[in-house]
Order: structure tokens, then C-alpha cells, then sequence
């Protein structure tokens, strides 16, 4: 065995999802029969409505809402267990042809349903308003009413065809082999051939050569694959400047910005206060060099645990932990996580041909949401599971909204996850009495919750520049990209850490980049808005808990800031970013202390 590099068994070996509640496996026929039902549905659907839809009365169109609903319901299922499966079979051609031919097909059946935006953001503003406000359309009158947001950006039904047809054989195909490059790829380290996960896991392992020679052998094969991988880049941004060209989006993040239901204007007092506060992350490095006694701290010590704090946790603590967390919050709650446990709706078994990360599937209300994670034991992946059981929560409350109208936007996705965390982050505090380990699980949470603030903003200034180099300089070269990475990446650590030569290629990863740019604000607001929620919670615990379940219970039905309301906060305030700030400046200041009777 090579020290460090071989993974205890946790116990979460043999923890797969089970997907028969979906579909009964690959070939099953009703795999077939659904997807033809919607085809079926959906030209039904346009011979009724595309005749005459600005014509329908409040009622009619609800009952064109919830056929339309449920026509892309039946899609999604579908796709859902194609994506599922593929997700933990990506090195098998099979799996990965047959989401592809999914992709096809599906594109096709919402051709034929395209016509229903443009007709209904055809309809005049007086006459829309009119039916929106009859009782008859409360239940869609949100979504209709977000739709017509987009009304400036659509194009034509034929050119909305031309569009989503040509997506599936560009874009989508861009991700795909990003994602598959990634997948395939191995780490060469001590004799062993790791996967993406495996040698990022070695990254908080407590010997320091081995956490240097993990980054090493990273930063080796990403360099190795960087012509691959750039080209995904630079596709990906040049079909992004094109799409917002054709939408007339006026700068690359308004499209994002419209989904999450935010103004420019708040995404930009987000990252001003982040940014502002980027010396917090100096002075927490700096203090973490005197605990781990090196200097200078390197990029790969970032996430190293305290001397004599390398505590694992098999599954069966990590469920046990994450589970009394929730049910001390709300018994409702830990009834729901529970059967993500005991119903075969997680997947943390850590396999080749399996996609790294972790990720909560809202999948469709009628069955349940999965969660996927790849589980080494450590408190990172206790966190972990935490943010994706907060996430499946979430979604499963939101499930009686109906499809339509359960999916969050992205500014309140990331709540209940990141609350998930800070429960269990409390569970084992009270639970660890030896100040050394107390200190290390504070130091831990520091940097998970710097990661998803300060990290993430970081990363969304990358995309800033990138996208508008891309734009203003053309095709952007592997050094080019680099440059712009470490521009962004360093700013917020001072002098407090050195970076090595290899972290110039690391931009190369991040998965979001390619699959759903202007992604990564929304952990920063997601996290910082949490922070706000804990601190009303802990003011008022009793008062805080219903609210906090209706607001989970909402899912997208209504504006963020409606939905956040019903706990008292006000989004449109920005003192609450810096109150949250503040809380975070707690936890360094509560880290110093202990350090000093450590």
C-alpha cells in the first residue's frame, strides 16, 4: 500500500441509487412509450392552442398550463434517468449514446412546442394583465408573468427552432466532452492511477509531501489535456457571446441574472461587499500558517487539517450526524432526509466511470428527488452530504408546487443547502468537547464557508474577464486564460499564500464554467443569505421554523424576494450582506481565541 494515497473503506461503498422508481432499467419499454406520449401530446397541444391562444379566456389557459405541464414532466422523467444513469456510467459509450439520443428526441417534441412563449408574449400588456389577475390563472400567474421578461430576447418560432435544434449538436456536445475528458482522465501518484475526485480528496490530507504531489499530479494532467480543454473553453464562450448576441442581451451576465430573478444592481452590491472584505481571507490564511507551523502556506495547504484533527467518518456516522442535525431543527424535516437513506435515493459509492462532485436532482414530483455524492470520510464530505440533503429537502418540499413551478432560481437554490451545512456544522460542535478538535471543525467550516463567499466570487470575476476577452480579443489562448485566472484567483489572499507554478492551469476544472456560465454568484449569495437566516434563527428559534418550511414549500412559485420574506428578510436591503460578513469575521475572530489556549 502507498501511504495516503489507498482510501479507507467507509461504508459507502455499496450505496447506490436505486433508480427503479423511475424507470425499471436501461431497455425498460416505458422509456419509449413516455417519450412517445409527449410527442403524441405535444402535436395535440399545438393543433389546439397555436390556432388561437392570445384568444383564451383565464381558465382555458390554465388548462393549457397544466397540459403543457405535463407534457414536459413526462420529458423530463425521462431525461432524468438517461442523465442519472450516464452520470455513473460516463466512461461507457452506451450510456453517454443514449442521453445524446434523449437530447434529440426531446428537442424535437419542444419544437412543437415553442410557439406557446412567443404566442402568449404576443398578447398585449393590458390583456395579459387582465387574465393574470383572475383567480382561475393564481397558480401560473408568477411563471407567466417571468415569461414575459423574455419577451425582448425571444426570436421567432422558426428561429427558436433553429436555435434549440443546432444546441444539442453544439454546446451540448462542447460539455459533453469536457465532462468525459475529465471523467477519463487519471492522476499518475505513487505508483497509482487516480481519478479527478481521488487526487482532489488528497488535497486536505494531512501529510503536506503528499497534499504537494496531489496538486502536482493535477496541475501534470490538466496541462496534459489543456488543447482539449481550451477548445472546450473558447467553444463554449464563443457560442455564449453569439446566443447573447441573437437575444440581444446587453453584457454576458443578463441572461443569468433575468433566470435568477435579480437586478444587475443587486448582483453588483454582492460582489462589491465580498470584494471588500477580501482581507478577512489574508488575515484567516495567515493565522492558519502559525496553527499548521509552515511558511510559506502553498496553494495545496489551504484545506489541510490542524495537526492531530484527521478525524474519519464511516457512512453510517456521517448519516447519523447529518440526520440529528435536521431533526433537531424540525422532526418534519429529518422524516424527509431519513428516507433519502433508507429508500435508495443517494449515491455516494466512490467508482470509476463515475462523474466527480456532487450534485441534489429535483427529478419530477411525482416520483422523488436523488442526491450524488462520492464519499471518502472525511468532515469536507459530511458537509457535503449535508448541503445535498438540504438541496433534496428543498426539492422535495417544493414538489407540490407541480413541476413547473417547484424548480427555485438560482439566488435561492443554494439557501436550504448551505443551511443544511450550518445544522450540521452546529451537531458537531456540541458533540466534540477536545478544544484541538473544536478548532479544527471551526477552522473547517471557515474555509468551506470562504470558499462558497470569497472562492466563488473569485471565480465569478474570472468568468467576468474571460467572457469579455473572449469577446473583445477573440479566441483566447491556454496562457491567456491563465493569465486571467491568477489575475482573479490571488487578489483575495494577499501575501498570505504562494501559489505554485501548476495552479495557472486549474481554471481548466471547474465544471460550471462550461456548463452554466454565470453560475457561481449565486454560492455567494446563497451562503451569505443563509448566514442572515442562522442568525434570525438562533434570535428566535420557535418563531423562525414554520416560516423557514413555507419558504422551502414555495419553490419557484413566486419572486425570491417574496419567498425570503416569509422569514423576515428583506433581499433588497444591502445591509444584509454585510451583516453576514460581520458573522463571518466572528468565526475568525472566535478562531484566533481558541488558537490561543490551543
Amino acid at each position: 500500500m502507498v501511504k495516503g494515497v489507498n482510501q479507507a473503506a467507509t461504508g459507502a461503498e455499496q450505496i447506490h441509487w436505486r433508480l427503479g422508481d423511475l424507470y425499471a432499467g436501461v431497455d425498460d419499454p416505458r422509456l419509449t412509450e413516455d417519450m412517445r406520449w409527449a410527442d403524441n401530446a405535444a402535436t395535440r397541444f399545438a393543433e389546439i392552442y397555436r390556432p388561437g391562444l392570445g384568444g383564451l379566456d383565464a381558465a382555458q389557459l390554465a388548462t393549457a398550463m397544466a397540459q403543457l405541464e405535463a407534457i414536459r414532466q413526462r420529458i423530463s422523467r425521462v431525461g432524468t434517468f438517461r442523465y442519472l444513469s450516464y452520470v455513473t456510467h460516463a466512461d461507457q459509450p452506451a450510456y453517454g449514446a443514449a442521453l445524446q439520443a434523449y437530447e434529440e428526441a426531446a428537442t424535437a417534441i419542444q419544437n412543437q412546442l415553442i410557439f406557446f412563449d412567443i404566442a402568449w408574449n404576443a398578447v398585449a400588456d393590458s390583456r395579459a394583465e387582465s387574465l393574470l389577475a383572475d383567480p382561475a390563472l393564481a397558480h401560473w400567474a408568477h411563471l407567466l408573468r417571468n415569461w414575459r421578461r423574455y419577451r425582448d430576447h425571444l426570436r421567432s418560432e422558426s428561429e427558436e427552432q433553429i436555435l434549440s435544434e443546432k444546441r444539442v449538436t453544439g454546446r451540448a456536445l462542447w460539455e459533453r466532452l469536457f465532462d468525459e475528458t475529465l471523467t477519463e482522465m487519471r492522476f499518475p501518484l505513487r505508483g497509482k492511477q487516480l481519478t479527478e475526485q481521488e487526487v482532489l480528496t488528497l488535497l486536505s490530507d494531512p501529510d503536506r509531501e503528499l497534499r504537494r504531489d496531489a496538486a502536482e499530479s493535477l496541475s501534470k494532467g490538466l496541462e496534459g489535456r489543456l488543447h482539449t480543454l481550451t477548445t472546450c473553453f473558447n467553444a463554449v464562450l464563443a457560442d455564449k457571446a453569439l446566443d447573447d448576441r441573437l437575444r440581444r442581451y446587453p453584457h454576458w451576465l443578463s441572461e443569468r441574472n433575468l433566470s435568477n430573478e435579480i437586478s444587475d444592481k443587486m448582483v453588483e452590491a454582492l460582489e462589491h461587499a465580498v470584494v471588500g472584505c477580501y482581507g478577512l481571507v489574508a488575515r484567516y490564511y495567515r493565522l492558519k500558517a502559525k496553527l499548521l507551523k509552515v511558511s510559506p502556506l502553498m496553494d495545496y495547504d489551504r484545506y489541510a487539517p490542524l495537526p492531530g484533527d484527521e478525524r474519519r467518518y464511516d457512512w453510517t456516522e456521517c448519516q447519523r450526524i447529518v440526520l440529528a442535525a435536521v431533526t433537531d431543527f424540525s422532526p418534519e424535516l429529518g422524516a424527509i432526509g431519513q428516507r433519502f437513506f433508507d429508500e435508495g435515493w443517494i449515491d455516494a459509492a466512490l467508482v470509476p466511470g463515475k462523474r466527480g462532485g456532487a450534485f441534489a436532482h429535483p427529478v419530477t414530483p411525482d416520483v422523488h428527488p436523488y442526491l450524488m455524492v462520492n464519499y471518502t470520510g472525511t468532515v469536507r464530505d459530511v458537509m457535503t452530504v449535508a448541503h445535498e440533503l438540504g438541496h433534496g429537502i428543498h426539492q422535495y418540499l417544493a414538489r407540490e408546487q407541480g413541476y413547473m413551478n417547484a424548480d427555485t432560481p438560482l439566488t435561492t437554490a443554494e439557501t436550504a443547502s448551505v443551511f443544511g451545512e450550518m445544522l450540521t456544522f452546529g451537531q458537531l460542535m456540541r458533540e466534540e468537547q477536545d478544544p484541538r478538535r473544536r478548532l479544527g471543525l471551526l477552522c473547517g467550516k471557515i474555509e468551506d464557508t470562504f470558499a462558497t463567499v470569497f472562492r466563488q466570487m473569485a471565480m465569478h470575476r474570472f468568468e467576468e474577464v474571460m467572457h469579455g476577452a473572449r469577446r473583445a480579443e477573440g479566441e483566447l489562448s491556454k496562457e491567456r486564460l491563465a493569465e486571467l485566472w491568477m489575475q482573479t484567483q490571488t487578489e483575495q489572499f494577499a501575501d498570505s499564500i504562494q501559489f505554485s507554478p501548476g495552479y495557472r492551469w486549474w481554471w481548466s476544472y471547474i465544471p460550471h464554467f462550461i456548463g452554466s456560465p454565470g453560475y457561481v454568484y449565486a454560492y455567494a449569495f446563497g451562503e451569505l443569505l443563509t448566514l442572515a437566516l442562522i442568525q434570525r434563527y438562533r434570535a428566535a428559534p420557535a418563531d423562525f421554523v414554520p416560516g423557514y418550511i413555507a419558504m422551502l414549500k414555495l419553490g419557484g412559485s413566486k419572486a425570491p424576494t417574496e419567498v425570503v420574506a416569509t422569514t423576515g428578510i428583506d433581499l433588497e436591503d444591502p445591509e444584509i450582506w454585510s451583516r453576514a460578513l460581520d458573522y463571518m469575521a466572528g468565526m475568525v475572530d472566535e478562531a484566533e481565541k481558541l488558537a490561543e489556549v490551543r
